[in-house]
């Protein structure tokens, strides 16, 4: 659709995609400079890391609060609602491995496997994109939010390229990391938990007040 032009956004949208793709270029030059050993680069670009990081999270719920807006005016609020737990959920995960990454940052084998579960979390919305343009059935109406049980499978897919980095562990230290299995447990819960607390009353309650944050 970008391609094509027929991508039609509010800018916020634009930003938070912009911002995205920033953070995963980032974090793949991160990953370079410190397995070529340059260690003491690696270190002064992950200022400007935590700048960036905080940025995408600040669009991620700006975003959010934007579809919100939008879905609401075409008469999906609650749709939209349930569905915004996804994010929302995910964010104190996100929050929580890239806080404990950076006080890690003098252990670097912590360090680096909190990275990369914070990676494998975040790829979660990539992939469904991949499975939304392979499977959608042709002519599909995607322009709603989907159900609730869509954003399962690709993040079990995210979830496995956790899985590859614990078969690694063992096959080369002998025992998987605890970061993997702390990391993956919780990935693997806050996955889950989306299913029962989406369409609680509670939630909704606190998806309106947000969709209302900023006036």
């Amino acid at each position: 659709m970008v391609a094509r032009g027929t991508f039609h956004a509010p800018p916020i949208l634009h930003i938070h995609g912009l911002l995205l793709f920033s953070w995963t270029l980032f974090y793949l030059a991160q990953t370079a400079l410190a397995a070529s050993g340059r260690t003491a680069s690696h270190r002064t670009w992950g200022l400007f890391g935590i700048s960036l990081f905080s940025l995408l999270v600040c669009s991620i719920i700006a975003t959010k609060i934007t579809i919100l807006r939008l879905d609401d005016a075409h008469g999906m609020a609650d749709a939209s609602r349930r569905f915004s737990l996804v994010t929302f959920l995910a964010l104190p995960l996100m929050i929580g491995l890239f806080g404990t990454a950076i006080a890690n940052i003098r252990r670097p084998e912590v360090h680096k496997r909190l990275m990369y579960t914070l990676m494998a979390c975040m790829k979660t919305p990539a992939i469904a994109r991949v499975f939304l343009a392979m499977l959608a059935p042709a002519g599909a109406d995607l322009s709603g939010p989907p159900p609730i049980f869509v954003a399962i499978p690709p993040a079990i897919v995210a979830f496995l390229m956790i899985v590859v980095s614990m078969v690694y562990d063992r096959r080369t230290l002998g025992r998987v990391h605890k970061v993997y299995i702390y990391g993956g447990a919780a990935f693997l819960l806050e996955t889950f938990l989306v299913l029962p607390l989406a369409s609680t009353e509670a939630w909704l309650n606190i998806a309106r007040w947000l969709e209302h944050l900023t006036g």
